[in-house]
Formats: C-alpha cells, sequence, structure tokens
C-alpha cells in the first residue's frame, strides 16, 4: 500500500457516525486514520459499521492509547495541524505537504488548550452575523482534507473505472 496522503487524527472521538463517516472519507482518499483513545464507542459499534459501509478494508486505521504515544508514532519531519474553532489562523492559509497531520478533537468539548498549544491551531471560517458554533465534525474534516489534498494535487482514478 502505498504511503498515505496525510494521516488523519480523532482525538477521543465520541459519536460513532462521524468516525464512521471519516473512516469512509479515509477510505476514498488513501489518507490514514488514527484514533486516539478513550473512545467514546466500542470499535465494533453498529453505527460506526454502517456509516463506513463496507470500506473499512481499504483504509488504515491505528489505534493509540494516548496522546504521547500517538505523537511518539508518528515522529518524523511531519507537520501538524490542529482543526479548532479557537484557531486563529484560517484553513485557507495553510500549506499542506505530504504526511502531514489532521488532528480533530472531541464532538463535545474540541481539542485540550494543551493540544492546541503544542501544534499549529487552524479554523473553518465560518459566517460571523448568525450564532453557528462550528460545523459538524465529519464535515469539518472533508472540508480541512479535501483542501489538502488539492495543494497536494493528489489526482482521483481517471474517470470510468466503475
Amino acid at each position: 500500500m502505498p504511503a498515505p496522503p496525510l494521516h488523519i487524527v480523532l482525538f477521543e472521538p465520541e459519536i460513532p457516525p462521524n468516525t464512521g463517516n471519516i473512516a469512509r472519507l479515509c477510505a476514498c482518499t488513501g489518507c490514514a486514520l488514527h484514533l486516539v483513545h478513550p473512545l467514546g464507542f466500542a470499535i465494533d459499534d453498529r453505527a460506526l459499521r454502517r456509516a463506513g459501509l463496507d470500506y473499512w478494508s481499504y483504509l488504515t486505521v491505528e489505534e493509540h492509547e494516548n496522546w504521547a504515544q500517538l505523537r511518539r508514532h508518528l515522529t518524523g519531519t511531519r507537520r501538524w495541524f490542529a482543526l479548532s474553532t479557537k484557531g486563529c489562523t484560517p484553513l485557507w492559509q495553510a500549506r499542506f505537504s505530504a504526511g502531514d497531520v489532521l488532528v480533530m478533537g472531541p464532538e463535545t468539548r474540541g481539542l485540550p488548550k494543551a493540544i492546541r498549544n503544542e501544534i499549529a491551531t487552524l479554523r473553518i471560517p465560518l459566517r460571523s452575523d448568525a450564532p453557528v458554533r462550528s460545523l459538524n465534525l465529519s464535515s469539518a474534516c472533508a472540508v480541512a482534507t479535501y483542501e489538502a489534498l488539492r495543494q497536494l494535487d493528489w489526482q482521483e482514478e481517471p474517470c470510468g473505472r466503475r
């Protein structure tokens, strides 16, 4: 299997369908998925499996005991980017490289400040004239992943493959 274009990290995810949708995104793009414990569900949760469809065999999923273990596992020259509503830098200003790591926090509380302080923190711009807080986790992950892949000039397989 070729090296993944990106590493997608879900730090302590809580909602199975979001994780399943992100797993499906990773299967469709070749990105590696990393799940940092504790998880808010069992890895064999029915909703998780249903959201990921029958794509589970087409992606790499790695589980990590905690943040420190993940950081040790993904050592090297990779750059790390957190996605948070508390970020000051808009996603569009980031310049991504192959092998970069995109980190998403738990749905109900977001990434801890300690992690946001440790790595570059980006935000997805939202309208300011309404009291909206954030995108759904799987939607935000898709937006960030495809922006990074666009910058990497990632190419899907040619049309007509089906």
